[in-house]
């Protein structure tokens, strides 16, 4: 078949350059990129930049490509039109999945968000979290609820790779993706058991909604679900990174999942099953250590040193990053993240040498745009 095709959000902090604390301008930066797309005529397969819950955040997204190389061009000229946008409305970018300086964010005005903050409470207020999601092409529903029950055991591993949260109000929270700590507070989120088919799936969703878990489909904060806008599968566990290179390899890999995945529905094997309790608690364990420690093994169903993990994934993937020629890029990003940490450690070496958290964020800014 051909490959699968692949594209990116990005959630994004909009920081005071004065003190890296995050503006509450949202509102008007994303107004303001849609005037100038709108003078220049906008290309109509580019996703919109839009608001997100909080007034401190935009969010960017890609088209859908089945080129790698292409995807990080996208990324990078979306940034830097952001960023453009922003600055003229006196705030930086910075691709962080938690402000490392301590805010107290605010809500957009919109009547859904408002509805979140009435029922939420303290759980949707205190919200200013950055993820990516990756969105992967699909030929079927049903193939697309295959794949969400057989990728669950591994999205963890993308958490790892990805984590870029260890701050949290000003203070270091002792993990590496606090993201995922915050996040997993929504009574919809985390990872789910197998649905089985389309049915099983539709009437989890239909479940959650009628238990008041959730206002809306938006609200179905699964680890991976069916997109409700695109043909495609959308996986949701990754902080946003601050490196394009990090988010292209989450995306290729989260593509390579995908194609071995459905590769092996279409096998005729059968899912295996994985207890949600424990996909719980290696999802905590990877938003704990991030690549520090020990990471939980899906095959093995233990956990193993995280770059023992890591070559087990890439093994397990390496048909299918063969065949969309992602192999070398792969390698080349897991060799990378073995060298120099991943985004939280860079945070935290930007940190130690004078224990300024806005030197922490300057460092973010000047990354995000690299």
């Amino acid at each position: 078949m051909p490959k699968r095709t692949v594209g990116v959000e990005e959630e994004l902090l909009l920081v005071n350059p004065a003190d890296g604390v995050p503006a509450a301008v949202g509102e008007q930066v994303v107004a303001e990129a849609g005037a100038r797309r709108g003078e220049r005529g906008a290309d109509p397969e580019q996703p919109p930049i839009e608001h997100e819950f909080k007034a401190e955040q935009a969010e960017i997204g890609s088209r859908p490509t089945t080129s790698a190389d292409e995807l990080a061009n996208d990324l990078r000229r979306l940034r830097h039109e952001l960023a453009s946008v922003a600055a003229a409305n006196g705030v930086q970018l910075a691709a962080a999945a938690t402000s490392p300086r301590k805010v107290r964010p605010t809500p957009t005005p919109d009547r859904r968000y408002r509805d979140m903050i009435d029922e939420f409470g303290l759980l949707a207020r205190q919200q200013l979290t950055c993820g990516q999601h990756v969105h992967v092409s699909i030929e079927s529903r049903g193939e697309g609820v295959a794949v969400l029950d057989r990728i669950a055991p591994w999205l963890p591993l993308i958490t790892a790779i990805s984590s870029n949260s260890p701050y949290w109000q000003g203070q270091d929270s002792g993990y590496q993706s606090y993201r995922t700590v915050v996040w997993a507070l929504w009574p919809t989120a985390g990872p789910t058991a197998g649905f089985g088919d389309e049915r099983g799936y539709d009437a989890a969703i239909a479940d959650l909604l009628s238990s008041g878990a959730a206002m809306d489909d938006g609200m179905i904060y699964f680890d991976a679900r069916l997109s409700a806008h695109y043909p495609t599968v959308e996986i949701r566990v990754a902080d946003v990174c601050t490196d394009v290179d990090d988010a292209v390899l989450v995306a290729v890999l989260c593509r390579a999942l995908v194609d071995t995945a459905s590769a092996d529905w279409r096998s005729g094997a059968p899912a295996p099953a994985y207890r949600p309790e424990l996909l719980r608690a290696a999802a905590w364990r990877s938003a704990r250590h991030g690549l520090r420690d020990e990471l939980f093994d899906p095959l093995t169903r233990r956990v193993a040193p995280a770059f023992d993990v890591l070559r087990t994934l890439a093994e397990f993937v390496g048909p299918a990053l063969e065949a969309n020629g992602d192999s070398a890029l792969v390698a080349g990003g897991l060799d990378r993240l073995r060298q120099r940490g991943t985004g939280a450690d860079q945070q935290r070496r930007a940190h130690s040498a004078r224990g300024d958290l806005h030197d922490v964020v300057l460092d973010v800014v000047r990354r995000t745009l690299g």
